[in-house]
């Protein structure tokens, strides 16, 4: 199980599924991604391309244990919730075990989903005796204002699937609390606006001891897209906005000594942005 320390702030990786993605010019994925364009990327391998260019890609949550506040950034997909991500196979993972492993079962004090796609609110609510109840019962969920009133109001089927099992629950049991893009959850975590993946998107700061991380959200899905910002998946609200914030936020952590944590990197999943010609590469 990996984990960083920042200053006093400990942030813990826990792995709900990995996947490789195979490239698919008709598929939702980072289209631009072909085997060969890969290549010209020699440090992506091996932890995040293989040599058949399909591409590594991991679901977990972060765990932030600041003083005073233990923080659990984005929940995955979740169990027993058929969703297209998972071919309409409900998961039944040992996630919640993991958690317990980490030391994490309880005494959650917040909860953070950075969007409120599929992947990032599944374990916001576990099925019990057939009733969606939210999976930590002593924390506060911090749901985006924006994004919440965003997908309330559209999406397709799934997504007011994933709203009515995954979202609502929480403010039906009178833990959610609707926050602005900006809001600071203590004086070591802050949100910051990074708009485009979806209208509501946040990172997460981590600033302690002089000491400085971010936790992506879906800025960015797969490293590669440090070597080409542009490259976007079909997932993207604004595609045109999403590149600009990549780009935007890529060239300010740049040589910086700042740890950035990919929401969806692959394992060594955190390292450092360095230029890299025009463009950047991730340095792990």
């Amino acid at each position: 199980m990996l984990s960083w320390q920042v200053g006093a702030v400990k942030i813990t990786c826990v792995v709900e599924m990995l996947m490789s993605l195979p490239y698919d010019p008709e598929g939702f994925f980072l289209r631009d991604a072909t085997p060969e364009a890969l290549k010209a990327s020699p440090w992506l391998y091996p932890h995040f391309v293989n040599e058949d260019g399909s591409l590594n890609v991991s679901v977990h949550a972060l765990l932030v244990e600041a003083p005073g506040l233990r923080l659990v950034v984005d929940t995955c997909i979740g169990n027993d919730k058929p969703r297209h991500l998972t071919s309409g196979n409900p998961l039944a993972t040992a996630f919640l075990q993991h958690l317990a492993d980490a030391g994490w079962n309880d005494s959650v004090d917040a909860v953070v989903c950075t969007h409120l796609h599929v992947d990032h609110v599944g374990w916001n609510t576990m099925l019990v005796d057939g009733k969606w109840v939210p999976t930590f019962p002593t924390a506060r969920y911090l749901i985006g204002k924006r994004e919440f009133e965003h997908w309330s109001n559209e999406g397709d089927e799934e997504q007011q699937a994933i709203m009515g099992d995954s979202v609502r629950p929480i403010f039906d049991a009178g833990l959610a609390d609707l926050v602005e893009m900006d809001h600071r959850i203590s004086p070591e975590v802050r949100l910051r606006p990074t708009p485009g993946h979806t209208p509501g998107h946040v990172s997460v700061m981590i600033e302690s001891e002089g000491q400085r991380a971010v936790i992506t959200g879906d800025i960015a899905h797969h490293p590669c897209q440090l070597a080409h910002p542009g490259w976007a998946t079909s997932l993207d609200s604004d595609t045109q906005a999403a590149t600009a914030t990549r780009a935007k936020l890529f060239a300010e952590w740049a040589d910086q000594p700042i740890l950035v944590i990919g929401t969806h990197y692959a394992a060594p999943t955190a390292g450092r942005v360095k230029r890299d010609g025009a463009a950047f590469r991730f340095e792990v």
